[in-house]
């Protein structure tokens, strides 16, 4: 039951990022809104993974992009890691290529489990990252799905972290991460 409910919301986080891959967010409007010309003129900009630094310890804030998402730069297993945190997925998602990066050997991942994601069906592995930070907040023994190369290009920042912090919250185009 477990496995089938992690699969499903790992599908379910896949499949609700299409509408950005295709470029459907403003279907049936003529002309741009303001906030849609705002967003072309920022996704022309370089895009920063920088969070922003608040004078609480132990509290980052990460300003949405122009996509709406939350991305920064994470540390897994002491590893700088482009990350983009998704509350649809269970689990922090990464890929072959990462998680061989992060130290695990091609041997030690066991593409057993079969999950289905926008792309279709595809093998996973299940690991545990001995940690994951961000800025000044740290969580170790943090569970992770391992996905083809070819099944996941970004790293996803699941529930598996955050449901360890003390609070996240989003208000005002900002993602709050307390531990």
């Amino acid at each position: 039951m477990l496995r089938m409910l992690l699969l499903f919301a790992f599908a379910a986080a896949i499949a609700s990022q299409i509408p950005y891959l295709l470029g459907l967010t403003d279907l049936g409007r003529t002309e741009p809104t303001p906030a849609a010309r705002s967003a072309a003129a920022t996704a022309s900009q370089p895009i920063s993974f920088a969070a922003v630094r608040p004078a609480t310890p132990g509290t980052v804030v990460l300003p949405a992009d122009a996509r709406g998402h939350f991305s920064s730069t994470f540390k897994l297993n002491g590893k700088p890691v482009e990350g983009m945190v998704d509350t649809g997925a269970s689990l922090v998602a990464i890929n072959e290529s990462t998680a061989r990066r992060l130290g695990f050997s091609a041997n030690s991942l066991d593409f057993r489990y079969t999950t289905s994601t926008a792309n279709g069906e595809t093998k996973m592995a299940m690991v545990t990252l001995d940690r994951v930070e961000i800025d000044g907040i740290r969580v170790s023994g943090v569970r992770a799905a391992v996905l083809r190369d070819t099944s996941l290009s970004d790293t996803l920042i699941g529930m598996s972290f955050l449901t360890r912090l003390a609070s996240f919250k989003v208000e005002a185009g900002q993602l709050q991460l307390k531990q």
